[in-house]
């Protein structure tokens, strides 16, 4: 089965607002941009991907990815559903949709995520439990995204309206995004847990603790 993953990334400018003052604005711009770099690199080792498209106002090093640009950046789901109907275009018959701020993403979660063969919805919740960090859609336009505040139940009962088989995806490395300064907490426990990945974000994070310590 034909599968691209598609990386909607915000401008680093106007990402991770909600981490305040925890980390300041130059150091949360740097944050966002280290981030995305570590999930597409970590995208690039994924079995069973054929392909990743990034989709971003941003001007970023995307290696191998296809850039289709967002000159709208209304939203997360509106840029997946960009991303997912390049997609479509470049004939993918399934889509893996991923945040950019998952930088502790295993390729070898993803690759056992991969394996299923059947067509219909995987949803991968958050830490949380409520919201949705990623989406695996067989066929890619089954239904739409709706990211946000409780986006795991909206995307259940979305693919139950469109009669699209649902499961759900327990993928540990992928349920911590990053929005507040909680969430960094446990990024950095969980980078701290294990040898290797992340290279950038562990950097950016090492530097920031160095400054706050001075």
């Amino acid at each position: 089965m034909r599968t691209l993953a598609v990386l909607p990334v915000k401008s680093f400018g106007l990402a991770k607002q909600r981490l305040g003052e925890a980390v300041g604005a130059d150091d949360r711009r740097a944050l966002a941009r280290a981030m995305a770099g570590d999930v597409l690199e970590a995208l690039g080792r994924v079995e069973g991907l054929e392909g990743v498209i990034l989709v971003s106002a941003e001007q970023l090093e995307a290696g191998d990815a296809q850039v289709v640009h967002d000159p709208d950046e209304i939203g997360q789901s509106a840029a997946a559903l960009r991303g997912v109907r390049a997609a479509v275009e470049r004939g993918a018959e399934r889509v893996l949709l991923v945040p950019g701020d998952c930088p502790a993403l295993e390729p070898a979660e993803v690759t056992e995520l991969l394996a299923e063969p059947r067509p219909g919805v995987v949803i991968v919740p958050d830490r949380h439990g409520a919201g949705t960090n990623a989406l695996l859609i067989a066929p890619p336009e089954a239904i739409e995204p709706a990211f946000g505040p409780g986006s795991f139940a909206r995307h259940a009962a979305l693919a139950h309206a469109a009669g699209a088989r649902v499961r759900i995806g327990r993928l540990p490395s992928l349920e911590l995004d990053i929005d507040t300064p909680g969430d960094l907490a446990a990024l950095r426990a969980a980078l701290a847990a294990r040898a290797g990945g992340a290279p950038r974000t562990r950097a950016l994070l090492d530097g920031i603790a160095s400054a706050h310590a001075v």
